[in-house]
């Protein structure tokens, strides 16, 4: 009976609550691949994509159906192309982008991540090349996602680089204005970037993980906030317990998935992201569920509150349901892939400031936000700044995914459809930050950094 009641449950949150495994992600080392020879190396990269990949959509689609919880994604991730394509005398790795693409589109996946840089205390001549080859790599591929690890707690945030991003931020929007600038969305600067991330845009491969591996990411915001709403009278401890059961039932489905997958392909199970992410569907929305909390509009008082006993329940949930979380592991709050964010933004309720606030507290960081298309570089560069400060201080994974909309201002929105949603374009403060990021050099690794 007991069996049968989970059976109904879990029916029930897939129907009715927007349940999904939301990524099976297969991350591949390419180190076997370096050769000096640039032509040679592709080819490597290309057929161990193939290679390895060649029947994970089958075997996530089988499972899918065998189990009926959808999977909806299915992604690779690869070691950052910094360190393969370094070995080479090319001047532009975006030719690398494209054999990722390519191959990316011959196994059927829907995106591929690693077109990366791990730069917190410099660059190597790889590292540059990379990250000035970042806009035509992301404008001329499809299915490419880019990312860039500038700082850290144990070694302080890098910030010529800093100053470089929000340029490259710009041109990524720039070259692709005539599709809402979607370029940008697609590429991530991190501070303190995890190796083990299913989500996009920001995966990759570290060189601390084996040679394949496969790693999920659940999702389920739906599932939660219909719980809340059956504890209308419910104190916030007693919230917090109902979060945590919650989040445990939501960790062992992706459990189940992804080791049953994991084992058909024949290849580890990595570990579980158990990650609150919406979607622009209704009733899929972490802003829903601190409005559920009692917060009228998400962004007001109470909200960074809300948010930050959300993520911590959601944590000790899963952890219990398994052995190997990991990845970011809480909610993500991407303003146009979060129909109550998307609300609150439109109608004033949220701000970039609040949002910054919010990330001190939860997973990640300022995600998918839309801003004007005029905004100068060095404002980017100066909240990419900021962000990484929390990560840093705080010692946890920010980032920065922002969407300066070519040709937009306040007032007008973006849309991409699908998971990216649409977003309004959100104010910026425009106080001068250009001789701030011009002063270049590194912010220091707080003290508490020093654990040895």
């Amino acid at each position: 009976m007991a069996l049968y009641k989970d059976i109904i449950e879990t029916v029930r949150m897939i129907d009715k609550e927007n349940l999904d495994i939301r990524t099976t992600t297969m991350g591949i080392s390419l180190l076997d691949c370096i050769d000096s020879d640039q032509h040679k190396c592709q080819t490597k990269i290309y057929d161990k994509i193939a290679r390895s990949a060649e029947h994970l959509v089958e075997e996530a689609d089988k499972m899918a159906a065998e189990t009926g919880v959808p999977i909806v994604n299915k992604r690779i991730s690869v070691t950052p192309i910094a360190l393969i394509a370094g070995a080479t005398d090319a001047l532009d790795y975006a030719p690398f982008a494209k054999t990722l693409d390519q191959a990316a589109k011959a196994v059927g996946v829907n995106y591929i991540g690693g077109f990366s840089a791990l730069v917190p205390k410099g660059e190597t001549p790889g590292d540059h090349i990379l990250i000035q080859s970042i806009p035509e790599a992301l404008t001329t591929t499809e299915h490419v996602c880019a990312s860039v690890n500038l700082g850290s707690t144990k070694s302080g945030i890098n910030m010529d680089c800093v100053k470089q991003m929000g340029h490259i931020v710009k041109k990524c929007a720039e070259l692709t204005k005539d599709n809402d600038s979607i370029g940008a969305s697609k590429l991530v600067v991190f501070c303190n970037a995890v190796e083990d991330n299913p989500f996009m845009a920001g995966a990759f491969h570290g060189v601390g993980q084996p040679d394949k591996v496969l790693h999920v990411g659940v999702s389920g915001p739906g599932v939660v906030k219909v719980a809340l709403e059956k504890n209308q009278d419910a104190t916030m401890d007693e919230l917090a317990e109902i979060i945590k059961k919650t989040a445990f039932k939501i960790t062992r489905a992706g459990q189940l998935v992804g080791t049953t997958v994991a084992d058909r392909l024949g290849i580890p199970f990595g570990i579980l992201d158990l990650s609150l992410a919406p979607t622009p569907a209704i009733g899929d929305s972490v802003a829903r569920i601190i409005e559920e909390m009692g917060i009228e509009h998400c962004g007001g008082p109470g909200t960074t509150a809300a948010l930050a006993m959300l993520n911590d329940a959601v944590k000790k949930g899963g952890i219990m349901a398994s052995t190997s979380v990991g990845g970011l592991s809480g909610a993500f709050i991407p303003v146009s892939e979060d129909e109550g964010m998307i609300d609150a933004a439109r109608n004033g309720h949220i701000t970039i400031e609040k949002l910054e606030a919010m990330t001190c507290v939860c997973s990640v960081g300022l995600d998918m936000i839309a801003i004007p298309g005029d905004t100068p570089d060095d404002t980017i560069s100066a909240i990419i700044a900021d962000e990484a400060a929390i990560g840093m201080v705080n010692n946890k994974t920010t980032a920065c995914r922002l969407i300066p909309a070519i040709g937009k201002t306040v007032g007008d929105e973006v849309t991409y459809g699908g998971l990216f949603g649409s977003a309004p374009i959100m104010p910026v403060n425009l106080s001068d930050a250009s001789v701030f990021v011009n002063r270049g050099g590194k912010i220091p690794a707080p003290i508490h950094s020093f654990k040895n």
